[in-house]
């Protein structure tokens, strides 16, 4: 982020509805790139292991992952953005979920998941996280996903699998707007 964002106003704003983001555009990919190393250094300190994958990764494996992307910006800067994959088995894989630093604690997260549920209904998600990374395990338990399971991806890094069967519990999805405004899915300019 630029450092010209300013954060007070930011929280006083309604939230802007979501947008697909195109990561061909080399703006977008490097606001994105940007944005994860951001968030992902904040996980690292939580989860004390700055060997995640995030966060050594080149724009050009960014670009190259196999994933859909939506994202929100204020201001023209990208503050969050939810990474997905459809799997064989047809599970949604939430890869990467993403928040500014100095966007925490808005409800981005939240807008950011709901627009997926919306777009990308499934019987089955799934979605990993350090199991030491307690804020991201409760959002998910609060959107109705409970652990399956943990494994030990490398010394001292344990993750979290955690999985939702069914549909989206009742008053957690966000409604999109009508085209064009709030809520729309164009792709990011």
């Amino acid at each position: 982020m630029t450092g010209q964002y300013d954060t007070t106003a930011a929280s006083h704003r309604p939230l802007p509805g979501p947008v697909r983001l195109d990561l061909a555009d080399p703006g977008t990919l490097r606001q994105l790139w940007d944005l994860q190393r951001a968030s992902y250094a904040v996980e690292a300190r939580l989860i004390g292991f700055d060997g995640l994958p995030p966060l050594h990764e080149s724009l050009e494996q960014l670009r190259a992952c196999d994933e859909s992307f939506l994202g929100v910006r204020e201001e023209s800067e990208l503050v969050g953005a939810v990474g997905w994959a459809r799997l064989p088995n047809g599970a949604l894989d939430i890869c990467r979920l993403v928040v500014h630093p100095v966007a925490h604690r808005r409800g981005i997260a939240t807008v950011l998941l709901d627009a997926l549920d919306s777009i990308e209904p499934a019987q089955l998600a799934v979605v990993s996280t350090g199991a030491a990374n307690l804020p991201a395990l409760a959002l998910y338990r609060r959107r109705g996903f409970v652990p399956v399971g943990e494994r030990q991806v490398a010394p001292g890094l344990t993750i979290t699998e955690l999985e939702r069967r069914g549909s989206v519990p009742e008053g957690c999805c966000w409604v999109a707007g009508p085209p064009g405004g709030p809520g729309s899915f164009g792709v990011a300019e």
